[in-house]
């Protein structure tokens, strides 16, 4: 039986992320009492259950002491029951925003900020996403983007790591993004602004792509960014970072960007276990 356990921040994606496992097939049950754990786990685990795929939902309540379920999934694991924890995280600054949108109290500001009620559940979680077999950090991922990395994990049973790379294509007139890990400049390549049909379209048209990946600096540009990038992520996942940002950037972001970005992104999506996604952040900017 395949037992999930689904915990993590509030407001970073439990209860999205239950509904698309018990789309997926898991039996899912939220909000179960701490000291109930145990004896669920039991149940469910019995011979001649016909549950074979379960998902738990564990939240931080202000009315019960997170470090006992901690305590009973370690127990739990201690008498062989194969648990799977999958934490769903999010920026700090992310989760507040959700809060004041949704105009919900966070579990445990009570009387406070809910920039407090934040903190202080960062706290209490530290321990479960030190020992969490997954991690998925939600703050930039679309619902599709999330639901196609679940199944990535729970259905099609594909390697792992708690690794999200974002591709993503900008232009420096418009800034340099904040979120950057890695900014890469490929302004050095002929602009197809310059050339009258392809002024008004951008790299997600196959005549720009076609204009751009035509010249031989720009393949041998991919190669070894990809090469860097396969020698940098293990490492990155290694230490533990979670996020990888990988900025490639032109002059407006229309057309060079997005054309390497798109080839990039080919090029790493399904490799190492790691998820990927691609973003254009400044191809609705042009002529601005």
């Amino acid at each position: 039986m395949r037992f999930v356990v689904v915990t993590g921040m509030s407001g970073g994606g439990k209860s999205t992320a239950l509904k698309m496992l018990e789309d997926m097939g898991f039996y899912c049950v939220d909000n179960l009492p701490v000291s109930l754990v145990e004896k669920f786990a039991e149940l469910v685990s019995m011979p001649g259950s016909e549950v074979g795929k379960v998902a738990l939902g564990l939240d931080v309540r202000s009315d019960q002491n997170f470090e006992d379920a901690t305590k009973i999934l370690e127990k739990l694991k201690n008498l062989g029951r194969k648990l799977e924890i999958l934490f769903m995280d999010a920026d700090e600054g992310v989760l507040i925003k959700r809060y004041k949108e949704t105009r919900r109290v966070h579990p445990l500001a009570m009387d406070k900020r809910v920039e407090d009620g934040v903190r202080i559940e960062r706290k209490v979680l530290e321990n479960i996403r030190r020992h969490a077999d997954y991690v998925i950090d939600t703050s930039n991922l679309l619902t599709r983007e999330l639901k196609e990395e679940l199944n990535r994990i729970f259905v099609e049973g594909a390697a792992y790591n708690s690794l999200m790379v974002t591709v993503m294509s900008f232009g420096f007139k418009h800034g340099i993004p904040a979120d950057a890990d890695l900014v890469l400049d490929v302004r050095f390549l002929p602009n197809p602004f310059y050339i009258e049909e392809l002024k008004c379209k951008t790299g997600n048209d196959r005549e720009v792509q076609e204009y751009v990946m035509g010249f031989r600096e720009a393949e041998v540009f991919l190669e070894k960014l990809t090469d860097m990038l396969e020698f940098l992520i293990p490492n990155y996942v290694k230490e533990g970072k979670n996020r990888l940002v990988v900025a490639i950037g032109c002059t407006g972001g229309q057309h060079r960007s997005v054309t390497l970005a798109r080839e990039l992104y080919r090029r790493m999506k399904g490799r190492g276990g790691y998820g990927c996604k691609l973003y254009h952040r400044d191809i609705t900017q042009q002529g601005k």
